[in-house]
């Protein structure tokens, strides 16, 4: 085949605690991270010239060298020489529903729908660790976004237990439009504010994680105890985020008095989701939430957990 569509499925973070500052200047991290049926449809296709291209129906999504996905299919290139000589370059086609720059691994999933297109575009045999490894090279969650699902993850984000998660437990999604948080900056700000706190050493952070696999939120999750894992979500960044972005706050806090199973703001924001038992009461916070905030600025999505992460359309 000379094209293949994929769908490439939005992450949230149901935990992210922030344990440390690693010798490689990255933070060490342990979150538990959930595919949700939010997509991107991205299309990969042979192309008769040697090149990359990158084209988008978002107007703040570059199609550039500087996109993610345009990074993934570079980084493909060079590791495979000769393969797109001999099979021809590749335009990749983004169709955006996941909103930009919401904390919820869009450009990540993007990049990890390259990454599964290309090897079947160019015929390259390569297992999902395989692409992970590349992924990991790219971006923190592109390869969780590789696989999906529901996984324990640590380190920066790349080290990855997969575990089984919840089966089509709903959600509602929302972010104000207009409001971006630069993960940098989150990170910045939380070690500025909160780096006393950290864990000095890697004995303290594996102490760290056995905490947490034991601990009360991937029980629930284990137990697919839907409740319990609502009042266990837990995010470091807001502490550091929430101040400094009051709508963003005010969003949460109106999103968590309408109900649901618990409400959490996803990775370095400015994205909130409030977790719900069912489709229709997802629905019904919806409608309450636009009547509560009634600002054109304001995007709501419904959405459930999804098994995996990059999937072909169809």
């Amino acid at each position: 085949m000379r094209l293949y569509s994929l769908l490439a499925a939005a992450k949230i973070n149901l935990y992210l605690e922030i344990v440390g500052s690693r010798p490689d200047g990255f933070h060490e991290l342990i979150m538990v991270m959930q595919s949700v049926s939010l997509c991107d449809r991205i299309t990969v296709r042979s192309i008769g010239v040697d090149e990359i291209r990158v084209r988008c129906n978002h107007p703040l999504v570059p199609a550039d060298e500087t996109n993610l996905a345009y990074k993934a299919a570079a980084l493909v290139s060079q590791r495979f020489p000769g393969v797109m000589a001999k099979l021809g370059g590749v335009e990749i086609t983004i169709e955006k529903q996941i909103p930009v720059g919401a904390g919820l691994a869009g450009g990540s999933s993007n990049a990890a729908a390259v990454l599964v297109g290309l090897d079947l575009l160019w015929h390259l045999g390569l297992a999902q660790g395989k692409l992970q490894e590349l992924g990991a090279e790219l971006g923190s969650d592109v390869p969780f976004c590789v696989a999906g699902g529901t996984a324990i993850a640590t380190g920066r984000g790349e080290q990855l237990d997969p575990i089984p998660g919840i089966d089509r437990l709903h959600l509602v999604i929302a972010k104000y439009e207009s409001e971006f948080v630069s993960t940098p900056w989150a990170y910045q700000t939380y070690r500025a504010e909160y780096g006393d706190t950290y864990l000095p050493d890697a004995q303290g952070w594996q102490e760290r994680q056995a905490q947490v696999r034991s601990g009360e939120m991937v029980k629930a999750v284990a137990q697919r105890n839907a409740i319990a894992l609502g009042q266990q979500l837990h995010n470091d960044f807001e502490k550091a985020v929430l101040p400094a972005h009051p709508k963003t706050a005010h969003l949460r806090d109106t999103m968590a008095n309408l109900g649901g199973l618990g409400t959490l703001m996803s990775g370095s924001g400015p994205s909130v989701f409030t977790l719900a038992e069912s489709e229709a009461e997802a629905e019904s916070l919806v409608a309450t939430l636009k009547l509560a905030l009634p600002d054109p600025d304001l995007g709501v999505w419904t959405a459930q957990f999804a098994p995996t992460g990059v999937r072909l359309d169809g």
